[in-house]
């Protein structure tokens, strides 16, 4: 049995960080009511990241929906209100990410729910949190990351603030927020009482650096600084980074300048033997092995490095991953379907428990398909 089995969760959320947490909570076995807007539904069902469209809804509607249920409520319309009013009262949590004072706006806060179901654990998400100079700002990821500093990680140092290819704002949003609602769950279960679990994209981004915070803050504050070759990490010696090879491309992480040199056959890497070093000149044997690594190809250098424990790696595109028997032995990839039979390719949850992987359908469901079943 999954273990959130006999969980209901009431999700008023769209976008992407509240569902990727709702998503989390109903691969763990919960039962996910997912209200929208008659006719329109989640605006997430529009939002395309290409032109994929999947049986009428985008694609990334359906990466992050599966395995709920949709109820169609016009929550501006004052008629729905013992209807709204019975789903909160059976449920054991809620979720909501709108802007501050829409929740309030439309009756569905915090204090409001807690009057209705005292013992609900009722989850938030905003941009920047709900008080303070941003809390108007809109909550987007792309936005959020070039707030975060985070930019001014990626990327080489002669290239301007470079984003993350992912919404990682989004993201980690949505795993604390799946973090702080079990944890409620649980004193839930053992105090019977309800709880109110905020999280913002801000704080998410802010906790994600935590590494390079924690230096920053005990190291004179000094401002990161990007390689100008390969950059990989701002604050991590030579060689860590992605090196273009006579075919392709190797990553190296951390190894000893003068042992790298060695197995490859660079005399002029291991002339580097002062460990400081490998952090102040770090540009300049950066690019010595660059160039040096373009002289033979991805395979040639595996093979002399990886027999020597040395921590390195191909460089894979999504296709020749996916080709591997490694990729295989994962099974991250599953199909499910909708109810008129519409298949969907999809990731599946990584979490084991018991031995056990939490996988399977149904699809994302369409709007309110589930609406008579909860709505009298």
């Amino acid at each position: 049995m999954k273990p959130l089995k006999g969980i209901t969760v009431l999700d008023l959320s769209q976008f992407l960080s509240a569902p990727s947490a709702t998503l989390r909570l109903a691969d763990l076995g919960a039962k996910v009511i997912k209200i929208e807007r008659p006719g329109i539904g989640d605006i997430c069902r529009t939002m395309y990241i290409s032109n994929c469209k999947i049986d009428g809804d985008s694609s990334l509607f359906h990466a992050i929906n599966r395995n709920k249920e949709s109820v169609a409520l016009d929550l501006k319309d004052p008629a729905t209100k013992p209807q709204l009013e019975r789903l909160i009262l059976e449920a054991d949590v809620m979720v909501v990410n709108y802007r501050p004072g829409v929740a309030a706006r439309l009756g569905v806060d915090y204090e409001s729910v807690a009057k209705i179901n005292p013992s609900i654990v009722y989850g938030e998400v905003t941009g920047y949190g709900t008080t303070g100079p941003w809390v108007k700002k809109p909550g987007q990821d792309l936005l959020a990351q070039a707030l975060s500093g985070i930019c001014w990680l990626n990327g080489n140092a002669d290239q301007a603030p470079t984003p993350m290819g992912l919404s990682v704002g989004d993201l980690f949003a949505g795993q604390h927020l799946v973090q702080g609602i079990l944890a409620a769950i649980l004193r839930n279960k053992r105090e019977g009482i309800g709880a109110h679990v905020e999280v913002n994209l801000m704080k998410s981004l802010l906790d994600a650096q935590f590494e390079v915070f924690t230096t920053y803050l005990n190291d004179g504050q000094k401002p990161p600084v990007r390689s100008k070759i390969n950059n990989a990490s701002a604050f991590i010696d030579a060689p860590y980074g992605i090196y273009e090879t006579e075919d392709g491309f190797i990553a190296i992480a951390m190894v000893p300048i003068p042992r790298l040199g060695e197995l490859i056959g660079c005399d002029a890497l291991q002339g580097y033997t002062d460990p400081q070093d490998w952090h102040i000149k770090r540009d300049e044997i950066k690019s010595v092995l660059a160039e040096y690594l373009c002289g033979n190809t991805t395979e040639h250098w595996l093979s002399l490095l990886e027999p020597a424990d040395i921590w390195c790696s191909d460089v894979y595109t999504w296709k020749k991953l996916m080709a591997t028997d490694a990729f295989d032995s994962l099974h991250m990839i599953q199909t499910v379907k909708r109810s008129n039979g519409t298949e969907i390719h999809t990731t599946c949850c990584p979490i084991i428990i018991d031995g056990q992987r939490p996988q399977g359908g149904p699809a994302a469901p369409t709007v309110g398909q589930d609406t008579d079943k909860y709505i009298a």
